[in-house]
């Protein structure tokens, strides 16, 4: 629930803990909100809604608020299993969800409705943080990965809203850029409770770079916490009952620019060796739908489109997973997953969820955003790492040419995904610790 109010802003809240931050911040919001208009010509969703990321509409809860802030659809994704333990433990709270795109602001309310309290994030100015902040006047705040807001973060501790960045991930390479400006990451870092980190490696990242020992602490990633949903087979069958039980098919997900055309030229070697192979083709971002699809047909390949709810019948080539929420499903009618993001320096996405349903899984060399999780699951012989499109059409042969290996890989992962499931525990644990802590 939100409320419209007009603003009226004193020059004496510009006054601010990170001047330069906040002065580049408020220059830049221009062109912030004419990218959203370019980005509206393939996604209208990102012409809607400017009132909540600019506070000119405040939220309005009726209970004390939990507030949980994920970014986009893969965070949302991952945040699923504490929002609803949180909805499950403190039934006496609001919770209350913000996002800061389109795609992510759908996936909550496909998955809570109006279960939970949702916005969109407000741009991170010293004004309109604490109108923001005074409107919805939370209890705590959780942050999902590493968005590290520095006028939001201090505004959290001048009111004494407690702080929580929770399945916190720190690369390498990101803490090498924080690292340039020392003394800002580390202020940042002081208004924080509690991080709670992925792995032990992030963790020791944020210890370098200023965050005390006592406040972080590994409590595992949440992405392993992902159940399987109980309908999921009966739905998986519908869809392979489409494409033919007998018909191998390889599925290339969350793929980036520059990414479909390689899947696609693998493909058709792949194709000279199993000619009924399908291809399941699913573009990362949704403003890309359409264009991909273009794509595809350019090609001259036969396509169907989940998003019309076209069937990948035998006279199909390729299958293009164009919807949201679904992802799951495609993988569970696959046979063999390659993970986008990895052929290009974007940093790889999750592969847990081809794993979590058994899924062989394949990524090319770009996994810094998830190096330990692919680390783990290729030492225990459920994903292969290649380094060109040549290995890439091998790996997938492969395992598509030996159903016992493939069937074995996918076990493996399984295996894999269930020996380390516990974040959540954890994490609701010291949740439940930062509460008891700001409440006495």
């Amino acid at each position: 629930m939100l409320r419209c109010s007009h603003v009226q802003y004193d020059a004496r809240q510009l006054s601010m803990h990170f001047p330069i931050y906040s002065l580049l911040t408020l220059l830049i919001l221009p062109f912030a909100l004419l990218r959203l208009l370019f980005r509206s010509i393939r996604l209208p969703a990102y012409r809607w809604r400017w009132s909540e990321r600019l506070t000119l509409r405040l939220p309005v809860a009726q209970k004390p608020v939990i507030w949980v802030h994920a970014v986009s659809v893969g965070e949302v994704q991952a945040a699923t299993p504490l929002v609803q333990r949180l909805l499950a433990t403190y039934d006496s709270y609001d919770v209350f969800v913000t996002t800061t795109t389109p795609t992510g602001s759908q996936r909550v309310r496909d998955l809570f409705g109006d279960r939970v309290l949702h916005s969109y994030l407000p741009y991170d100015l010293p004004f309109m943080t604490r109108r923001y902040l005074s409107a919805l006047n939370p209890v705590m705040l959780i942050v999902m990965e590493t968005e590290l807001w520095p006028n939001l973060f201090a505004q959290c501790r001048h009111r004494g809203i407690a702080l929580v960045v929770a399945n916190a991930r720190l690369s390498e390479r990101s803490a090498r850029r924080y690292a340039r400006f020392p003394k800002t990451i580390s202020k940042v870092l002081s208004f924080v409770d509690r991080v709670a980190a992925q792995d032990e490696s992030s963790a020791e990242r944020f210890r370098q770079l200023g965050l005390p020992a006592a406040q972080v602490q590994v409590s595992g990633n949440l992405k392993y916490e992902q159940d399987v949903p109980a309908d999921l087979q009966d739905r998986a069958e519908v869809l392979s009952a489409s494409i033919g039980q007998a018909r191998p098919v390889w599925i290339a997900a969350s793929t980036h620019p520059g990414e479909e055309e390689v899947v696609l030229e693998v493909f058709a070697m792949l194709r000279q060796r199993h000619a009924q192979l399908l291809l399941i083709l699913v573009p990362r971002h949704p403003d890309r739908f359409a264009e991909v699809a273009e794509l595809v047909k350019d090609k001259h390949y036969k396509t169907a489109q989940r998003s019309l709810n076209q069937m990948p019948g035998a006279d199909i080539d390729v299958y293009l997973g164009d919807t949201l929420g679904e992802l799951l499903l495609l993988f569970t009618v696959a046979d063999v997953a390659f993970m986008g993001g990895s052929l290009v320096p974007v940093g790889g996405h999750n592969p847990l969820e081809p794993a979590a349903v058994g899924r062989a899984v394949v990524t090319a060399a770009h996994i810094h955003n998830f190096e330990v999780v692919y680390q783990g699951l290729i030492q225990a012989g459920a994903a292969r790492k290649v380094n060109s499109r040549a290995e890439l059409v091998e790996a997938v042969d492969d395992w598509l040419s030996d159903a016992v290996s493939r069937n074995e890989a996918g076990e493996r992962g399984c295996r894999f995904v269930e020996a380390n499931r516990g974040a959540l525990e954890r994490l609701m644990g010291l949740i439940g610790q930062v509460l008891k802590k700001r409440a006495s």
